[in-house]
């Protein structure tokens, strides 16, 4: 063991006459403990929430969306040209209109998808969501002629209909007629209600077959493929391709740029709640700089006497960088191996539930990405470090002759 390491462990485990010392470095051990703690279940929970809500929303729709103005004449031409795509594992056609529905019990402003229920299920995951009905039902006619429709669970609840039921449907398509465009209600019967696990589709969106969204909408072809790819994180690259594969124009625009404002905004909150936390670790590290100067005045005779021996100050200086280090090192293990081991009972046991965002039983999950945690490690070890810089520098300032002529 090496002069400096055994002096500092010494110092660390001082008895008796220096047992405050070892209660101020137990403290700064804590501190940093806590601190890094702290740091990684806070991580933890913003990476488990940021991972739920992608899931969810991608679960909802799709990964790449692909537009062409004026509309897409033969869309089933076009699916089966963006399946050739490498990545690409589900197309659907898609019309997108904004209107106002109404039931006998209330009426809600939604989003109607026009779909066609034969392929939307390899794009999003809206057929394995259904609670009541399937949703090849909107392309099946009722005996009475009426048009199908799908609603979300809390959009049905809202208006107080099941399966069976019927519905009345606004949009800004309007039929033409000799005293101009009239825009008449047009009916609707609820075929089944969906689960998409996230109040904001569940409430706000309604599915037709494509033809009848043509009919609401006024508009005669699709504008949109939806599609689904292998690999999320690649979905830049695929869209590029599909952009060119189809011609010229089309458009192409992955989730990432759809979502892309929720998703900075919840990256702008991890590093904001990040900072906050992390301010515990510097605080502990005050305290090792406390701690290592009462230290440097308890032992001003032993560094004397060292020094007077032959001990340079430059081992001196490394003396007491090695005993802030330690203090530094045992606190970040300790504070690094309980933020997991909470991280894990938290997750594990579901202690955080998120039934008022999402659906009944849903939890906030925790996880801790290998280099989130590394980050942390290093950041705490490096503050640590840090902290010990000026206390060991006035240690191997200290003058031997006026340090021991008193005594």
């Amino acid at each position: 063991m090496r002069l400096e390491l055994y002096i500092a462990l010494r110092y660390l485990l001082a008895q008796r006459r220096q047992a405050f010392i070892s209660v101020i470095s137990l403290v700064s051990v804590l501190g940093v403990a806590v601190g890094v703690a702290a740091l990684v279940i806070a991580l933890g929970m913003m990476t488990g929430l940021q991972q739920e809500l992608r899931n969810r929303i991608l679960g909802s729709t799709a990964h790449v969306y692909v537009l062409k103005a004026g509309g897409i004449a033969d869309y089933h031409a076009d699916v089966a040209r963006a399946l050739d795509v490498p990545g690409v594992v589900g197309a659907a056609p898609l019309i997108n209109a904004i209107g106002l529905i109404s039931s006998a019990s209330g009426q809600a402003a939604i989003t109607i998808k026009g779909i066609d229920p034969g392929l939307e299920p390899t794009v999003t995951d809206l057929g394995g969501a259904m609670i009541l009905g399937t949703l090849d039902a909107l392309g099946q006619p009722s005996e009475e002629g009426t048009n199908a429709i799908v609603l979300g669970k809390d959009l049905a609840q809202r208006l107080g209909v099941t399966t069976g039921d019927r519905v009345f449907l606004l949009t800004e398509g309007g039929s033409i007629s000799p005293g101009g465009i009239q825009y008449r209600p047009r009916p609707a019967r609820v075929v089944g209600t969906y689960s998409l696990e996230l109040y904001e589709y569940d409430s706000a969106y309604a599915f037709v077959s494509i033809d009848f969204a043509a009919r609401l909408t006024g508009q005669r072809q699709p504008s949109q493929i939806q599609v689904r790819v292998a690999d999320i994180d690649k979905a830049p690259d695929v869209a590029r391709a599909l952009a060119s594969a189809l011609g010229s124009g089309y458009v192409a625009e992955e989730w990432q740029k759809t979502n892309q404002a929720l998703f900075s905004a919840l990256w702008l909150e991890k590093m904001g709640l990040s900072i906050a936390v992390g301010l515990i670790v510097a605080v502990a590290a005050l305290n090792i700089v406390a701690s290592l100067i009462l230290l440097v005045m308890e032992k001003s005779r032993d560094i004397a006497i060292l020094k007077t021996m032959g001990l340079p100050p430059r081992r001196v200086r490394r003396l007491f960088m090695l005993q802030g280090l330690i203090i530094g090192l045992v606190g970040t293990a300790a504070g690094g191996t309980g933020g997991l081991a909470l991280c894990w009972v938290l997750d594990t046991y579901q202690v955080i539930r998120l039934s008022d965002v999402y659906q009944a039983g849903a939890y906030l999950r925790f996880v801790v990405e290998p280099f989130d945690f590394a980050l942390v490690v290093a950041s705490a070890v490096v503050i640590c470090f840090v902290a010990t810089i000026y206390p060991s520098r006035q240690a191997s300032r200290l003058d031997p002759v006026q340090a021991l002529r008193f005594e």
